[in-house]
């Protein structure tokens, strides 16, 4: 046997014109739970097991109730200066009476939360006298204060964990390094401060300058070899005392012309422990 489709068209009741102008008014429409094969869930299964390590999870995803009221308004998209509190209060009641399913302990601010939500949305429903209209404020606007407050918050902290953090991020690393004994070697000397030496000792040679009458030839090689027996012992010797004023400016000369030579031919080692300090030779050649 068939039977004809019903027309619901013609079976649906007339409605009243205020009626259908209400029903007109688009609804909001709930997020889904999740999406399976393309359906939306919107109520968890009763059947649905849930490990205990998942159920911390769901706990952590909100740090109070701001947050779990902030999530459920950007979570539609919804204006946080216009909140409709009836449809929040609801989902937000859901949410803990989820938790109280679940066999979840909640903090006490979770249900003080409800019962503000609570509160406020009783105080939007109940008539006010007409002269008292447009006098009391917007029971929302505590709420909405503390939500902004909050999310100005919560942005600024996620602004700061973005930064790098040590120990997280990076690392810091300490190398030891151990004391070595520093060898202090004496500056090299200054072919001034060697003229300066020289001025020295022939200031002094003029004092004892005195007319020869027959002068010998003097060999820069000859007072090398001089020079290298003077101070052979490996000790170091003034510069002045390898002098012999009496030779006069000539032989002081030489003298100095020597001690370059062999300086030039690593021959002698010349320091000086500071500038305008006294200058010492030590013979280099006593080890061959």
């Amino acid at each position: 046997m068939t039977t004809s489709p019903m027309n619901t068209q013609a079976a649906s009741p007339e409605l009243p014109e205020g009626a259908a102008i209400f029903a007109a008014q688009p609804q909001q429409q709930e997020m889904p739970l999740a999406i399976v094969r393309g359906q939306p869930v919107l109520q968890m299964p009763q059947d649905l097991y849930i490990p205990p390590d998942a159920l911390e999870v769901i706990l952590e995803a909100f740090e109070g109730p701001l947050d779990l009221l902030l999530y459920l308004i950007r979570r539609q998209n919804l204006d946080i200066l216009d909140i409709p509190i009836a449809e929040i209060t609801r989902q937000y009641v859901d949410y803990i009476e989820l938790m109280h399913e679940l066999r979840l302990e909640l903090a006490a601010e979770y249900l003080v939360m409800a019962a503000i939500l609570a509160e406020i949305k009783s105080r939007l429903l109940l008539p006010r006298p007409p002269a008292e209209e447009g006098l009391e404020d917007d029971p929302r606007a505590e709420l909405v204060r503390r939500l902004q407050e909050y999310e100005r918050f919560k942005k600024a902290a996620e602004d700061i964990d973005a930064l790098p953090h040590q120990e997280r991020d990076f690392a810091l690393v300490s190398v030891f390094v151990p004391d070595k004994a520093v060898v202090r070697l004496p500056p090299p000397v200054d072919l001034r401060e060697l003229l300066l030496a020289l001025k020295d000792v022939l200031k002094r040679a003029e004092l004892m300058g005195h007319h020869a009458i027959q002068r010998e030839a003097l060999s820069v090689r000859n007072r090398m070899s001089d020079v290298l027996k003077a101070i052979g012992d490996g000790e170091f010797h003034p510069f002045e005392r390898l002098f012999n004023v009496e030779e006069g400016r000539l032989g002081i000369v030489v003298t100095f012309l020597a001690i370059l030579e062999l300086a030039k031919e690593l021959l002698v080692e010349i320091t000086q422990t500071e500038p305008l300090a006294p200058i010492y030779l030590k013979s280099l050649a006593i080890a061959g």
